[in-house]
């Protein structure tokens, strides 16, 4: 078995792609909001955290996996929370440009492609065409790659988040370096601003924060599962991050009760200051996710990773 590309239909008949490489790692694509709803790595073990309550019936976007959040992040007035490429159904996208010097070998790739349709027009006035690129190489390591081009007249401005829900053994157990010092916006109070005090994020109650201008690498160590998750980031200045407790779990449909223990959220994303693009101009931003075992820790990450080289 070599990696591999497979097109399937999921329970509500919509196309879903499943990427595979050659060692056990496996990572699986919907259509439906170009929502990544499986990553398994090269042990078979499921990564990403899916709510046992979730509601698998579009326009609906699935509680859980990796899901995209453009043109806005948060509802910001307008009907579609979170924005609209998440409700939308992509198309496999044939012909991509080139994405840079070779990458896709190696790799297993799906290229994805939205472009608005006249209905999505009436909420959003603008015209793009966003590309998403999701590969899964050989080490197991999730890569998404996403490009959004202005291709109308007026310049407009967009915020944006990959909105990742990452599997743990329990949230009190959790912490997430890279993030120590920064400025936050905390949505629990009104968004105000406050700075990071502690040497680690750690969790003993409800938590939903913007952390502004962090490094390119952000470590998640789980220390009842003893692994740690790596994300590197470009394009992605600020960092969401998510865990509604037990009070706001009540109030969610689509999650139950307990699961807050199960879950965090850890958003590569760009929020503070929204991306603008001109006619013509295009906007990259990418995350690769990797797994290593828990010895590992943010000292030994190389500042000058570039994910573009």
């Amino acid at each position: 078995m070599g990696h591999s590309v497979e097109v399937t239909k999921d329970w509500n008949g919509i196309d879903q792609v499943v990427l595979r490489n050659a060692r056990g790692a496996s990572a699986q694509v919907s259509l439906h909001g170009a929502q990544v709803t499986s990553w398994r790595s090269n042990q078979g073990e499921e990564l990403l955290f899916t709510s046992s309550k979730a509601i698998f019936k579009p326009p609906k976007e699935v509680r859980g996996g990796i899901s995209i959040c453009f043109p806005q992040f948060g509802n910001c007035g307008s009907p579609e929370q979170h924005g609209l490429a998440r409700n939308k159904i992509w198309t496999i996208d044939k012909s991509p440009p080139p994405f840079g010097s070779d990458d896709s070998y190696g790799k297993s790739v799906i290229d994805l492609l939205l472009v608005p349709s006249e209905e999505d027009k009436k909420y959003w006035l603008h015209s793009f065409e966003f590309r998403l690129r999701v590969s899964l190489a050989t080490n197991g390591n999730l890569t998404m790659t996403s490009r959004i081009r202005n291709v109308n007249g007026k310049p407009f401005s967009f915020s944006f988040a990959y909105h990742t829900y990452f599997s743990v053994s329990d949230i009190s157990e959790v912490r997430i370096e890279g993030l120590e010092t920064l400025d936050y916006l905390d949505s629990l109070c009104q968004k105000e601003r406050f700075t990071e005090q502690g040497d680690a994020v750690t969790f003993e109650s409800e938590v939903d924060r913007v952390y502004l201008s962090s490094p390119n690498i952000i470590a998640v160590l789980d220390h009842g599962r003893k692994r740690t998750f790596v994300m590197r980031k470009e394009g992605l200045p600020d960092v969401v991050v998510w865990n509604p407790w037990e009070k706001k779990s009540k109030s969610m449909m689509n999650f139950g009760v307990e699961e807050y223990k199960q879950m965090l959220c850890v958003d590569g994303a760009a929020i503070e200051k929204p991306i603008t693009l001109k006619a013509g101009e295009q906007w990259t931003g990418q995350l690769e996710f990797s797994v290593v075992p828990s010895s590992f820790c943010s000292e030994h990450l190389d500042p000058r990773w570039r994910p573009f080289e």
